[in-house]
């Protein structure tokens, strides 16, 4: 992603900050939950959520570590870091929620820190060229036998034809990928090949749009 797209997206995303819940987390939650349960987070884990956008899930993640746990997340946008302290800090569970604005990749983290990284509708923002690096920074950053959960807007089944919201979406994301930035992606294909191995798949769907929920494990 070049700079000036950097910057556009940083710049939509702190536009929209105080109405994301309203424009996508009404529709995304579900399959959110579905993920968070999947990593099944235990007590005294240190979790990472790439793009933690208003909270939801870091409040969740807090709760599941326990105190003892800790929770951290790097997002582009101050503004959805601002929403996201506010969240936390009212659920009580600000103490164990470190958050930070910074592009990715890379991840400014040291190798091996995490027991889990967490990705809800982030992974498929990135350039397809960049998702590669953006999975080997995440495996640099688990610890071995580390797991990474993913849900991500999905590609139709073999043999399934795109529905016409996923066909109006694709285009919409082609002309206007400021406004809508994700593209569904092959997000279990994309984690195989950087080395990790499927633990979890759900498949669901948004508004008849395929969504998948995947698993990943580092190798021991």
């Amino acid at each position: 992603m070049s700079s000036t797209d950097e910057k556009l997206t940083k710049s939509f995303y702190d536009r929209i900050s105080h109405s994301y819940d309203l424009l996508a987390d009404s529709n995304e939650h579900v399959a959110r939950e579905k993920g968070l349960t999947a990593l099944g987070i235990d007590e005294g884990e240190k979790v990472l959520e790439i793009g933690y956008g208003t909270g939801h899930s870091l409040v969740a993640m807090a709760v599941a570590a326990g105190t003892t746990g800790l929770i951290y997340g790097v997002d582009i946008s101050d503004g959805m870091k601002k929403v996201s302290e506010k969240r936390v800090t009212e659920a009580g569970v600000a103490d164990r929620v470190k958050l930070s604005v910074a592009n990715t990749p890379p991840l400014p983290f040291k190798d091996h820190t995490f027991d889990v990284v967490s990705m809800s509708f982030t992974l498929e923002l990135f350039p397809l060229e960049t998702i590669p690096e953006v999975l080997q920074e995440i495996k640099r950053v688990l610890k071995p036998g580390g797991r990474l959960g993913v849900v991500s807007m999905a590609l139709p089944k073999e043999g399934e034809k795109d529905s016409f919201l996923e066909k109006t979406y694709k285009w919409m994301h082609q002309h206007f990928p400021h406004i809508v930035d994700c593209q569904p992606i092959n997000a279990a294909g994309f984690l195989n090949d950087a080395g990790f191995s499927i633990n979890d798949e759900i498949n669901l769907d948004i508004w008849s749009m395929p969504v998948a929920v995947l698993v990943g494990i580092t190798p021991e």
